[in-house]
């Protein structure tokens, strides 16, 4: 049998699991099943073995077949209110990539003349718009829809060299700024969700305006460290924006009239973000009876399905007659893989917790760091989660670390909100392999980024993404 990485994933996760049951035998035995099965289904997560989201109900039925949890525990967070979150939202940012209302705003942007004076205004131009679609859109999708754009810019470049030694940077500059920008909403990384979940049943309850005040000033810091990583970078070379300026102008003349499905798309999108913020916006100014009120009637996930059912709902015009502006084609087009990841990953994190090998893993590591080193335990923990997420999907992580994340804190009685947000943001902070995230594999597929380079480049963001995230976290828990 040749050895590939999902035979070895096959072979591996067995042989770990009866490993991790052997090593375990002080802890209670729903503990020591919880830790064999969690060990067994990290092993087939980062090998891929099977689908990711498949993996999930595996250890799901297995937790099912060895006692742990009944069918109906185990299955309820299918039906959890995020579910829908994670669906409406997919069906939005579907609406936008349909209509082509994505490709309008990046090339919106890109025709600003700031943008087209200089190879770094140009990278700083593509990077802005990844940053900020991937806020909003899916960052695989962000990347996928400006990566034919970046080469078509690239090939302007007169200098050979320079179009050859710039190419992996403009394309990591896409694919990293995706992955930065996704961690300042709720909705713009599964990972998020994941950690406002776990919040949620621990009684903090965080909406989506307090999400994007604390999340955000530690994305633009990474991406701040990125730019001023490549603007050192992009010194070497001359640059003539002529032909830039021609190519953007030619593919702004080539977009059609905007659309009246482009029109509505907007339209809804707008309504979503600002019932989205609302609840936020009522809290700041001390309206509580706006606050409750917007809170109970028009929760995030409320508000990712009512935006999803107008665009089923809105006819086009004359484009698409006797059918919405989304139509039933579109709900096989969206990420369910990753949807029901969360469902059948939220049981086992679930699991973790009631079994009480998250409070374990906790008082293990508590023997090691005190109560009076937490800048310590928060540079481990985030350091930690950012080199593991470089070899397995950062969602699946999140599930797996977060609950043992906050055992620790319990055990060590430290206050859990900030903590928590940092490891969930280092969920996305993986720069330095192809496999880590889908952005990094879709620039890596078009042949023009050397692994060494997005080795040696992802690594230095690495550490630089640890050394900020652990900053502005000590920095919160200060306040």
């Amino acid at each position: 049998m040749t050895l590939t990485r999902r035979n070895i994933g096959l072979l591996l996760a067995p042989l770990l699991a009866v490993m991790m049951w052997w090593l375990t035998d002080r802890l209670e035995p729903e503990a020591r099943k919880v830790a064999a099965i969690m060990v067994f289904c990290l092993v087939f997560w980062m090998t891929e073995v099977i689908p990711l989201s498949m993996t999930a109900f595996l250890g799901v039925i297995m937790a099912i077949l060895t006692g742990i949890a009944d069918v109906n525990t185990a299955f309820q967070n299918l039906g959890h209110p995020i579910i829908l979150l994670f669906i409406g939202s997919f069906l939005l940012a579907r609406s936008m990539t349909r209509h082509g209302l994505d490709k309008r705003l990046a090339l919106f942007i890109l025709a600003r003349p700031f943008f087209q004076k200089s190879l770094f205004s140009m990278f700083l131009g593509f990077s802005l718009v990844s940053y900020v679609l991937s806020m909003w859109v899916s960052n695989s999708v962000t990347v996928a829809m400006l990566l034919p754009l970046t080469i078509g810019v690239l090939q302007l470049i007169p200098d050979p060299a320079a179009r050859k030694s710039s190419a992996p940077f403009f394309l990591l500059g896409i694919a990293y700024s995706a992955s930065i920008g996704g961690v300042s909403t709720i909705i713009g990384s599964p990972p998020n969700l994941i950690g406002v979940n776990y919040l949620a049943k621990e009684g903090i309850n965080i909406d989506f305006l307090q999400w994007m005040i604390m999340a955000m000033p530690i994305s633009l810091c990474i991406y701040a460290a990125m730019l001023v990583y490549v603007r050192w970078y992009f010194k070497k070379f001359n640059f003539s924006p002529e032909g830039i300026r021609s190519y953007v102008e030619t593919q702004t003349r080539e977009q059609p009239p905007i659309s009246k499905g482009e029109q509505i798309t907007m339209g809804v999108f707008m309504l979503a973000v600002v019932l989205w913020l609302s609840p936020g916006v009522f809290n700041l100014l001390g309206m509580q009876e706006a606050y409750t009120f917007m809170s109970s009637y028009f929760a995030e996930s409320t508000v990712a399905v009512l935006a999803a059912l107008l665009l089923f709902l809105i006819p086009p015009g004359q484009e698409n007659e006797g059918e919405g502006t989304l139509t039933t084609a579109d709900l096989v087009r969206i990420d369910w893989d990753t949807i029901l990841l969360f469902g059948g990953g939220m049981a086992l994190g679930q699991l973790v917790v009631s079994s009480g090998l998250a409070d374990a893993i906790g008082a293990s590591i508590t023997s090691f760091i005190g109560p009076d080193q937490l800048l310590v335990l928060v540079f481990l923990l985030v350091g930690g989660v950012i080199m593991v997420t470089e070899v397995s999907s950062n969602t699946a992580i999140a599930i797996t670390f977060v609950p043992i994340v906050i055992g620790i804190l319990n055990q060590l009685q430290f206050p859990q909100l900030y903590p928590v947000l940092g490891v969930v943001i280092a969920c996305s902070m993986a720069f330095m392999l192809p496999v880590a995230t889908p952005p990094n594999a879709i620039v890596y597929g078009s042949k023009q980024v050397p692994i060494g380079t997005m080795m040696r480049t992802g690594m230095v963001l690495n550490v630089v993404s640890t050394v900020i995230i652990t900053a502005w976290i000590i920095f919160y828990m200060s306040l």
